[in-house]
């Protein structure tokens, strides 16, 4: 059956008590334009460069803000509540990088940890070490929901196709991408690779992202969007600010695709071989 999906748009900040403020703002008027399913951010909780002061207002998942909002807005509207990612401390010290998927009832549905980390050096000065605070997932996974199979990703993820293959091979209808995309890569690279993962799979891509210059001094790129499997753009917001954009969702829409273009049927195992060239007299051997 159809349903109606929302990816929330945010610009947080370094407090996590206003960002589920204003979580939850977003999220009703989400519900209020007849949304079941809504998608907010990666780290909804708290954009922090500063590590030292990230840790010192942390919570683990019994303790954080942002779940505990999570859970009682997905009871109080009886929706499906997709906290796209927060922060969430682990025993060990480090930082789960966490989404979590609530019920109608408040429950938590799915725990999905960020599997890729970002670890990149920009041309214009950008160096980004994710893998010094944050503890890698190792686990997908594809959620039967009454209205879809949804898979799970976090932003870097969508750079590795593998992962959503995998979740589309699997079943899923519906693949998330919350985000929190640099500007300069998301201008050079955000709507193509969510479009590639939507066509190459023929699934919707729901992803909410963050948007605008934030706090802590970084910029994201925000045009949160909603694709469908053919690889139309369905929704889409600007490029700062807070936004809410909603989407019909119909999963025989995925069917359909794969109807046309069936590479999930067609794919085959194959073997990769690295030879050496030579070049002998000027002819290639």
């Amino acid at each position: 059956m159809s349903f109606k999906a929302a990816a929330v748009q945010m610009c947080s900040g370094v407090d996590p008590v206003k960002n589920a403020a204003a979580m939850a703002r977003l999220v009703r008027e989400a519900a209020g334009q007849g949304a079941t399913y809504v998608q907010t951010p990666e780290m909804t909780g708290m954009l922090q460069r500063d590590r030292i002061a990230a840790r010192a207002v942390l919570a683990d998942e019994a303790h954080d803000i942002i779940v505990k909002t999570g859970s009682e807005l997905a009871g109080e509207l009886g929706i499906h509540m997709h906290v796209g990612s927060t922060a969430i401390a682990l025993a060990d010290g480090k930082i789960a990088n966490r989404g979590f998927l609530f019920g109608p009832d408040g429950k938590i549905l799915n725990r999905y940890d960020k599997i890729h980390m970002f670890d990149v050096d920009l041309d214009n000065g950008e160096s980004w070490r994710e893998s010094a605070a944050y503890t890698a997932g190792s686990e997908a996974r594809v959620l039967s929901l009454p209205f879809a199979e949804m898979g799970f990703a976090i932003c870097y993820d969508v750079r590795f196709p593998a992962l959503f293959r995998a979740q589309a091979v699997a079943g899923a209808e519906v693949m998330t991408v919350p985000a929190a995309f640099t500007k300069q890569t998301g201008e050079a690279h955000w709507e193509i690779l969510l479009r590639a993962r939507a066509i190459e799979n023929g699934v919707f891509v729901i992803a909410a992202a963050q948007a605008g210059r934030h706090e802590d001094g970084r910029e994201t790129f925000g045009h949160s969007m909603i694709v469908d499997p053919w690889g139309t753009v369905l929704a889409s917001a600007g490029a700062t600010g807070e936004a809410v954009i909603v989407a019909e969702i119909d999963p025989s829409a995925v069917k359909a695709a794969h109807d046309k273009i069936p590479n999930l049927r067609n794919g085959r195992e194959f073997s990769v071989e690295k030879i050496a060239g030579a070049i002998a007299g000027g002819v290639a051997a």
